[in-house]
C-alpha cells in the first residue's frame, strides 16, 4: 500500500502496534522528477529498503544514497532530510520507540536479505490492524531479529562538523559537477589550502578528492535511477569522457551502471 493521510497518523503515534510495515509504489503517479522533504523528525524508526528508484538521505551524522540490496535505519526522532526520485517502489518498517531497544541509536545502512522482504511485505497486509494475532506477532519477532542482526554497513559520505568545511561540503552536494580545485574552495570558505586538507581527512575519514567523488557517485546512482542515460549522468558530473565515468563507478561498485540496476526486482 503506500503511504497516506490515515497511514502517517498512526506512524506519527508511539501507541499501537510496535510495528507497522508497508510498500512504496509510485512508479505509476505523475509526479516531478525529483522530490526533497523540508529537514523533519518522526515519533517512530523507520527502516527503508528501495527495489527501484533511488533514496538519498541526509542527516547531521552524514549523507548517503541507499543502493538496491541495503537496508536504511532511521532511528526514533531522528532530524533528516529525504531526496527521492519519483518512480520509487520498495518497502519500510516504521518501529516504536519501545521497540526499538537493541537497534542501532545512530542513522545507518544495514545489509539486506530475502527473508526480511518477505516478511515486510507479509506484515504490509497487517498495516491498518490494531491488533495481530499470534502467529502475526511470532512474524514480527522474527523480522526484529533479522533487522537486529543486519551487518552495518559505513554511511556513503560523512559530513564534516566545522562549519567552513561544512559549508563546502553542502556546496558540492548541492552541484557536484563543480569542478573547482581543493585551493579554489578553500579560498571560496576562508582558508588555507592545507587547513582545508587537513579538516577533511579529520572530520570525514577521506581526502577532499575521495570525499567528492563519493558525493558524485551517490548523484550518478539518483540520476541513474531516473532513467538518464550513462553520456547524460558522465555530462552532468563533468567527466570528460562516458569511458571515464563508467571506469570509476567500475572502480567503486565492480560493476557497470547497467549491471549494477539490472539487480534491481522486476515486481514488489
Amino acid at each position: 500500500m503506500s503511504i497516506d493521510d490515515a497511514m502517517f497518523r498512526r506512524i506519527e503515534n508511539a501507541d499501537g502496534p510496535p510495528l507497522i510495515a508497508f510498500r512504496v509504489d509510485s512508479s505509476g503517479e505523475h509526479r516531478p522528477p525529483v522530490e526533497e522533504s523540508d529537514w523533519h523528525r518522526h515519533v517512530r524508526g523507520q527502516f527503508f529498503y528501495i527495489e527501484r528508484g533511488m533514496i538519498s538521505i541526509r542527516t547531521h551524522e552524514g549523507a548517503w544514497a541507499l543502493p538496491p540490496q541495503r537496508v536504511g535505519w532511521m532511528p526514533p526522532g531522528a532530524l533528516h532530510t529525504v531526496r527521492m526520485s519519483s518512480a520509487l517502489r520498495g518497502w519500510g518498517v516504521f518501529v516504536a520507540p519501545q521497540a526499538a531497544v537493541g537497534l542501532p541509536a545512530h542513522t545507518c545502512v544495514l545489509g539486506a536479505n530475502d527473508l526480511m522482504r518477505a516478511l515486510v511485505l507479509r506484515a504490509a497486509d497487517w498495516s491498518m490492524l490494531d491488533e495481530l494475532d499470534e502467529q502475526q506477532e511470532r512474524l514480527l519477532a522474527v523480522l526484529m531479529d533479522e533487522l537486529r542482526r543486519a551487518p552495518q554497513l559505513p554511511p556513503q559520505l560523512s559530513l564534516p562538523s566545522d562549519r567552513r568545511v561544512l559549508r563546502i561540503a553542502h556546496a558540492v552536494l548541492e552541484r557536484p559537477q563543480d569542478d573547482r580545485s581543493l585551493d579554489d574552495w578553500a579560498a571560496w570558505a576562508g582558508l588555507s589550502s592545507r587547513n582545508l586538507s587537513r579538516l577533511f581527512r579529520r572530520e570525514t575519514g577521506a581526502s577532499f578528492a575521495q570525499w567528492r567523488q563519493q558525493a558524485r557517485l551517490g548523484h550518478a546512482l539518483e540520476l541513474l535511477a531516473d532513467g538518464a542515460a550513462v553520456g547524460q549522468v558522465a555530462d552532468a558530473l563533468g567527466y570528460a569522457s562516458v569511458s571515464a565515468f563508467v571506469a570509476m563507478f567500475r572502480r567503486a561498485f565492480g560493476q557497470s551502471p547497467g549491471r549494477y540496476f539490472e539487480r534491481m526486482p522486476a515486481t514488489a
